[in-house]
């Protein structure tokens, strides 16, 4: 069984390379590809996996596991109101995060204002973060951990590009963010942390707050934005 991808190109092995590999190795191994491209659908690939691979209780007693923590969070956060978010998965050029990153967002007690749930990651402007309104931004750079997340969230700071008063973050986002997997469950508690402090125990191995702005000015609840 080989498992891989279809959801980028630039971050790992495409599946047409998958397979043209395994044919000149003259290999007759089962390609599973997962492309999730929600939250839900994260769970459902977590379950494919235990399927084909002859270890489907323990899958489902795992996204069980991660369900249970989830509401944990929703508990948490209930009634509390949800700031705006806008998260960037990229600084130069800009790039707001999509795929299950703002169901993360929701699931997190707060709104996503960039990006919508289920679409691929995409360019944007300066001028459209600052249109967003958000009370938050979170930078979670692609394949890049905290130290130099928060060096690029830093940089972004510097370059006053963001909307007055916004807070700004750097999360661990190679290890909590743009991998489809269980430790999705890690950053959405880090993210309820940033958004609701107090709420949920606060994750300073997972995120950073770097600039100087007071808590967010204005919160707003879900579907406005």
């Amino acid at each position: 069984i080989v498992i891989t991808q279809d959801l980028c190109a630039v971050c790992a092995v495409e599946v047409a390379k998958v397979e043209e590999a395994l044919d000149h190795l003259g290999c007759r191994a089962r390609v599973v590809t997962l492309d999730p491209m929600t939250l839900d659908g994260v769970w459902d690939s977590i379950i494919e996996v235990g399927e084909v691979t002859g270890r489907t209780d323990e899958a489902v007693e795992l996204v069980e596991s991660l369900r249970r923590r989830l509401a944990a969070v929703a508990a948490a956060v209930e009634g509390r109101p949800r700031p705006r978010v806008a998260v960037l998965e990229w600084t130069d050029p800009p790039y707001s995060s999509g795929h299950w990153v703002p169901d993360m967002v929701t699931a997190a007690g707060a709104t996503p204002v960039l990006g919508a749930a289920g679409e691929r990651s995409h360019r944007i402007e300066w001028a459209d973060v600052t249109a967003a309104a958000p009370d938050l931004v979170v930078v979670a750079p692609c394949g890049y951990r905290l130290a130099d997340a928060a060096g690029m969230a830093a940089d972004v700071v510097t370059a006053a590009v963001l909307p007055p008063g916004a807070q700004v973050w750097g999360v661990d986002a190679n290890a909590v963010f743009v991998r489809p997997g269980p430790r999705l469950v890690d950053g959405i508690e880090a993210l309820a942390a940033v958004a609701h402090p107090g709420a949920v125990p606060a994750r300073d191995d997972l995120a950073v707050q770097v600039s100087d702005s007071s808590p967010p000015r204005r919160r707003q609840g879900a579907g406005q934005g």
